[in-house]
């Protein structure tokens, strides 16, 4: 099969375009041509290395986390897809792959695909949406009535978990570009900050949780913005000691 190949760590010119054998399947595994992925920022840190430490791929291998296609086959354990299925996938990181003709993944990490999405909307969906989930519900244990901060609201991850924040019942503000203020509100956001013309941490206060998304000066002024107890959860990247301190 097709497929876009990291060959070595470092740069674009370790990624091409090639042939892969065609993926090996389990019986508890669906198989999927792919219609459409997505690219997000994981996927660029994978391939200049920066996670080969916790993430330790052999290479060469294919890229990619988010896909949309319609199953081909199925193993002889599977129950919920038949081949003809319309479905959208976040691979397990350990079997990622999704920029290339076809994928083969477990059937507990597979959905069908909602009918009113295109491809390559639902290809858009899996990871950012799972990653706002993760953060808020599993990890945060977001409830109704509390105040969260949600960076980049106009990003991937922003844009879902304003939503998602909403759903359960959550006070929400969040920063944004001048460009993006009224998207962010129909989003649902209650508060927006414009980063470019104000200073989020001088205008919010006893916030239960924070979900940074960029990291650095950004990570360290959202400590001032909670309540004794509150949740900072950061997607930017591992903490390293000195910021532990």
């Amino acid at each position: 099969m097709k497929a876009f190949i990291l060959d070595r760590y470092g740069s674009n010119d370790g990624v091409r375009a090639g042939e892969m054998p065609d993926p090996e399947m389990h019986d508890d595994d669906v198989l999927v041509q792919i219609h459409a992925a997505s690219v997000n920022p994981v996927d660029l840190k994978i391939r200049d290395g920066k996670l080969k430490l916790v993430l330790p791929y052999r290479l060469p291998f294919v890229l990619g986390n988010d896909l949309a296609g319609v199953v081909v086959r199925v193993g002889s354990g599977v129950r919920r897809f038949k081949p003809g299925d319309e479905v959208y996938a976040r691979p397990d990181k350990d079997r990622m792959g999704a920029f290339a003709e076809f994928i083969s993944i477990k059937e507990d990490a597979v959905a069908n695909k909602p009918k009113q999405l295109t491809m390559e909307e639902a290809a858009s969906i899996p990871l950012v949406g799972l990653t706002a989930w993760q953060a808020l519900i599993e990890r945060a244990h977001l409830q109704r009535g509390q105040k969260v901060l949600i960076h980049a609201g106009s990003g991937g991850v922003g844009t879902f978990a304003i939503q998602l924040a909403k759903h359960v019942g959550a006070i929400v503000a969040t920063t944004t570009s001048t460009a993006n203020l009224e998207w962010v509100k129909r989003l649902g956001a209650d508060i927006v900050i414009d980063y470019k013309t104000d200073d989020f941490e001088t205008i919010l206060r006893d916030y239960d949780a924070v979900l940074d998304t960029l990291g650095g000066e950004t990570l360290e002024k959202s400590l001032r913005v909670l309540r004794p107890g509150g949740k900072l959860i950061s997607i930017s990247g591992p903490p390293d000691p000195d910021f532990a301190k």
